[in-house]
Protein backbone atom coordinates (compact mmCIF):
# COMPACT_ATOMS: atom_id res chain seq x y z
CA UNK A 1 0.00 0.00 0.00
CA UNK A 2 1.89 3.09 -1.44
CA UNK A 3 0.64 6.35 -0.04
CA UNK A 4 -0.21 8.83 -2.90
CA UNK A 5 2.07 12.41 -2.68
CA UNK A 6 1.95 13.98 0.84
CA UNK A 7 -0.75 16.91 1.07
CA UNK A 8 1.44 19.74 1.39
CA UNK A 9 -1.21 22.63 1.79
CA UNK A 10 -4.06 22.70 3.57
CA UNK A 11 -7.77 24.48 1.82
CA UNK A 12 -10.38 25.94 3.77
CA UNK A 13 -13.32 28.00 1.87
CA UNK A 14 -14.06 31.13 2.90
CA UNK A 15 -17.21 32.94 1.17
CA UNK A 16 -16.15 31.52 -1.89
CA UNK A 17 -12.78 31.90 -1.51
CA UNK A 18 -10.29 29.53 -1.36
CA UNK A 19 -7.45 29.79 1.12
CA UNK A 20 -4.24 27.84 0.39
CA UNK A 21 -2.48 27.32 3.43
CA UNK A 22 1.11 25.56 3.17
CA UNK A 23 1.72 22.76 6.05
CA UNK A 24 5.91 23.13 5.69
CA UNK A 25 8.00 25.99 7.08
CA UNK A 26 10.19 25.91 4.42
CA UNK A 27 9.81 24.98 0.64
CA UNK A 28 12.88 24.35 -0.39
CA UNK A 29 13.70 20.82 -1.82
CA UNK A 30 12.98 20.35 -5.78
CA UNK A 31 10.34 17.61 -4.58
CA UNK A 32 8.82 19.93 -2.42
CA UNK A 33 8.70 22.86 -4.79
CA UNK A 34 7.33 20.50 -7.77
CA UNK A 35 4.48 18.97 -5.29
CA UNK A 36 3.62 22.42 -4.20
CA UNK A 37 3.15 23.95 -7.64
CA UNK A 38 1.16 20.93 -9.27
CA UNK A 39 -0.89 20.59 -5.89
CA UNK A 40 -1.53 24.71 -6.65
CA UNK A 41 -1.92 24.11 -10.52
CA UNK A 42 -4.75 21.23 -10.15
CA UNK A 43 -6.56 23.51 -7.70
CA UNK A 44 -7.39 26.06 -10.77
CA UNK A 45 -6.99 23.72 -13.46
CA UNK A 46 -8.13 20.54 -12.60
CA UNK A 47 -10.64 21.82 -9.42
CA UNK A 48 -11.67 24.81 -11.09
CA UNK A 49 -10.91 27.13 -8.20
CA UNK A 50 -11.27 30.35 -9.29
CA UNK A 51 -10.09 32.75 -6.34
CA UNK A 52 -7.24 31.87 -4.31
CA UNK A 53 -5.84 33.43 -1.02
CA UNK A 54 -1.98 31.82 -0.34
CA UNK A 55 -1.52 32.26 3.16
CA UNK A 56 2.20 32.34 4.16
CA UNK A 57 1.42 32.25 7.55
CA UNK A 58 3.41 28.94 8.37
CA UNK A 59 6.19 29.64 5.72
CA UNK A 60 9.91 30.98 6.80
CA UNK A 61 11.46 30.13 3.74
CA UNK A 62 10.68 29.81 -0.13
CA UNK A 63 13.61 29.19 -2.60
CA UNK A 64 13.83 31.22 -6.36
CA UNK A 65 12.22 28.16 -7.78
CA UNK A 66 9.18 28.03 -5.93
CA UNK A 67 8.49 31.56 -6.46
CA UNK A 68 8.50 30.53 -10.36
CA UNK A 69 5.62 28.59 -9.38
CA UNK A 70 4.00 30.98 -7.82
CA UNK A 71 3.98 33.47 -11.08
CA UNK A 72 2.98 30.51 -13.35
CA UNK A 73 0.11 29.98 -10.67
CA UNK A 74 -0.83 33.69 -11.54
CA UNK A 75 -0.88 33.15 -14.97
CA UNK A 76 -3.18 30.36 -14.90
CA UNK A 77 -5.35 31.93 -12.60
CA UNK A 78 -6.28 35.15 -14.98
CA UNK A 79 -6.36 32.60 -17.63
CA UNK A 80 -9.44 31.40 -15.82
CA UNK A 81 -10.24 35.15 -14.89
CA UNK A 82 -9.58 34.26 -11.56
CA UNK A 83 -7.82 36.40 -8.43
CA UNK A 84 -5.04 35.59 -6.34
CA UNK A 85 -3.61 37.14 -3.31
CA UNK A 86 -1.70 36.42 -1.07
CA UNK A 87 -1.01 37.01 2.84
CA UNK A 88 0.69 36.93 5.97
CA UNK A 89 3.95 36.74 4.32
CA UNK A 90 7.07 36.68 7.11
CA UNK A 91 9.16 39.59 7.17
CA UNK A 92 12.25 37.77 6.04
CA UNK A 93 10.53 36.28 2.68
CA UNK A 94 8.34 39.60 2.49
CA UNK A 95 12.16 40.92 1.33
CA UNK A 96 13.08 38.26 -1.18
CA UNK A 97 9.40 39.44 -3.03
CA UNK A 98 10.65 43.16 -2.62
CA UNK A 99 13.92 42.76 -4.27
CA UNK A 100 12.58 40.54 -6.92
CA UNK A 101 9.89 42.87 -7.09
CA UNK A 102 7.32 40.28 -6.93
CA UNK A 103 5.34 42.73 -4.27
CA UNK A 104 4.48 44.21 -7.58
CA UNK A 105 3.09 41.73 -9.15
CA UNK A 106 1.39 39.98 -6.49
CA UNK A 107 -1.28 41.64 -4.03
CA UNK A 108 0.04 40.99 -0.87
CA UNK A 109 -2.05 41.81 2.57
CA UNK A 110 -0.61 41.46 5.82
CA UNK A 111 -3.55 39.41 7.04
CA UNK A 112 -5.52 36.91 5.79
CA UNK A 113 -9.32 38.94 6.53
CA UNK A 114 -7.93 42.29 5.02
CA UNK A 115 -6.52 39.98 1.99
CA UNK A 116 -10.58 38.12 2.14
CA UNK A 117 -12.44 41.38 2.26
CA UNK A 118 -10.64 42.49 -1.17
CA UNK A 119 -12.16 39.90 -3.25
Amino acid sequence: MSQGPRRLLRLETVDGVTVVSFVDTKIVTEEQIQEVGEQLYSLVEDEGHKSLLLNFGNVQYLSSAALGKLINLKKKVAAVKGKLKLCCIHPDLLEVFRITRLDQVFEIYPEEQTALDKF
